[in-house]
Order: structure tokens, then sequence, then C-alpha cells
């Protein structure tokens, strides 16, 4: 029997759901999904099928001369970059240009070079899991007494993360929303997420905001996050200093590549990150996306349910939750079939 992607994803969100209704159960309301969790943002979102284009149309498949990456340009600020990455300019679509430039070049010196760039761009297959649950690590210690109800604070944006606040909602959690007044983040998809939320504006670019952010994360059972390390290092608060502060806390750290790993500082959206995780269709040699954004969703889910098994082990890890690292963890039967 051949073991398709569809296969896979069904598979993963078999585990998943049934870890989050298993951990939910114990903490407090059980937390059941269906798998049309996939493709809720359709409903908020125009968007066209899956192939060589992401469903957004801001990701694509480019052929290099060994091999394929998955370029994704979400920001006007991306497109601005796109120049210096590729070493020439182009007249209104930036697409021809990149095309033509990487037919000749190899796939880890774009990849490398645009990391260099912040720009999200990765290798299709080149993070390899066995396994599609998040890490749990050893952070502080363990202590039984909880809050009641529980207090998780959801710093993260766009959808992985706001999904991991929203199952802890939904399972009976207070959970406080926090967003930069920089970066305002509104709409429909946001009201899904978000709407069990409580909601709180800070600045973290003034140092009252910032203390106001670290009080909270000391204060809290869990917190969510959805940036690179290196963010919090800018505000001067590290996951040492607030575990040290707050033993059993639950941190839930969303990231591209992985809190721990060396690729930590990588930018990555889901429908890259799925590529780089080998979580797409192949067609006549050619990689094709699969889902939209798919990483996302899935790792919101592994997100949760690491959530609630910490929070059942009394508390103390990190949760280090991978958006690359999920998609392998999903089709590492399915990688062992397909080229990469």
């Amino acid at each position: 029997m051949t073991y398709s992607v569809e296969m896979a994803v069904s598979e993963a969100f078999a585990i998943l759901s049934g870890r989050i209704a298993e951990g939910s159960s114990r903490l407090g309301k059980t937390v059941r999904l269906r798998e049309d969790i996939f493709t809720e943002r359709a409903t908020y979102f125009p968007l066209s099928p899956p192939g060589l284009w992401s469903a957004n149309r801001k990701c694509r498949m480019v052929q290099t001369h060994d091999g394929w990456i998955s370029v994704n340009l979400p920001r006007q600020s991306d497109l601005e970059l796109v120049p210096a990455w590729i070493g020439c300019g182009f007249d209104r679509e930036p697409w021809p240009a990149i095309v033509a430039a990487a037919r000749e070049r190899h796939a880890d010196e774009l990849v490398n070079g645009a990391q260099q760039l912040s720009l999200a761009v990765a290798r299709v297959g080149s993070v390899v899991s066995r396994d599609v649950l998040a890490p749990l690590v050893t952070a502080g210690d363990i202590r039984s007494t909880k809050s009641s109800p529980l207090r998780v604070v959801d710093l993260s944006a766009l959808w992985a993360g706001p999904l991991c606040g929203a199952l802890l909602a939904e399972m009976g959690a207070d959970v406080l929303k926090i967003d930069s007044t920089a970066r305002p983040d509104d709409g429909a998809f946001y009201e899904w997420l978000n709407g069990m939320k409580t909601h709180r504006a800070l600045d973290f670019r003034d140092s009252g905001d910032v203390e106001q952010l670290r009080s909270s994360m000391l204060a809290a059972d869990v917190v969510i996050t959805s940036a690179r390390p290196r963010a919090f290092d800018q505000l001067g608060i590290s996951l040492t200093e607030i575990f040290q502060a707050n033993p059993s806390l639950v941190w839930v750290a969303i990231t591209g590549y992985g809190w721990l790993d060396d690729r930590a500082g990588r930018v990555a959206f889901g429908d890259d990150a799925a590529a780089a995780g080998g979580l797409v269709r192949w067609s006549e040699g050619h990689p094709l996306f699969f889902g939209d954004a798919i990483a996302d969703p899935l790792t919101g889910l592994a997100a949760a349910a690491g959530a609630f098994e910490a929070l059942t082990r009394g508390g103390g890890y990190l949760v280090d939750a991978a958006l690359a690292r999920t998609a392998a963890g999903t089709v590492h039967k399915l990688t062992q079939q397909e080229p990469v």
C-alpha cells in the first residue's frame, strides 16, 4: 500500500488529538478536535489549490542546480531584499528572476544567503524527525500545586501558537493574550483563535511594559511564545532567569526549527517549514505544496499536546515545538519512500 501525504497527516492528527483529549481531561474540560481544523483558515482568507505555489500564493517551489527549495515572501520587506539575495534586480515580479538565478546555483548556498537576510527559504526535505510530538526538555522543578484555573500567557502570533492557546482556553485555562503595539494582529481569523482569551497590548520598546511582560511570565503556569530566542535576548529576558524564578512553569516555545537547535535563529513560516520537513506531494520529480501552511496547525496541536503532558507531570519543562520538525515527524514513513 502506498503511504500518502493525506494518510500521514491523518495519522499525525489522530496521535495529537488523542494526546490533547487525554491530557485536557486530566486538567479540566476534555478538548475534542475535528480534522477540518486544518482547513479552517480558508473560511477567512482567499486561498487557491496548492501546487507549485502555496495556497496563499506567497511561497513557491524553486528548482536549483542540485535540488529544490521553497521560497516564502509574505512581507513587503522580503521583496525588497530579493535583489541582495540573488544578486540582481527585477521589474515588477521577483519570481522570474528568482527562478532564473536559482537554476545555476546550489540549494544550500541559496538557503544560507537567504537566512542571512532573514528570508524564509528552505531546502525541501532538509529536516528529518521520527516523531510528531514536541520534545519536553527539563528546565525547572516539578511542583504539584498549580493555579486554578491555570494561568496562561500567550505571547504568540499567526497560527500555531494562538491555536495552542485556544485549546488551553477551551480546556478551562485563563489565557491572557499579549500583543505588541508595534505589530497589531487582528481580523476574523484572529478572533477565531483568540476570542476566548483576555487581551493586553504592550509596547516592547518601553521598559515599563517589558517589566509588565516579565511579571506576567513569572506569575504564569504556561507561557506560549512564537518568537526566536534572540527576540527575548533583546528584551533582556532569558529562559534561565524565568525558570529560576518560576521553576514549575511550562514554556511552550514555537519556532521554525527548534529553540535549542543550532538553526534556532532561522526565519520560517508554515509553508516553507512544511517543505523543509518534506511534507509535500511529489509529481513527476516536482515537489508540490500540500494543504494551507500545514506545518502551522500541526505544530499548534503538537504544542498543545506537549503543554498538557508537561502540566500533568507537574511543570518545569520547555516544550520545544518546531514547525519543520513537526512536519518531518508527520511524514517520517513517507520520506522513506519518496525522493527528497
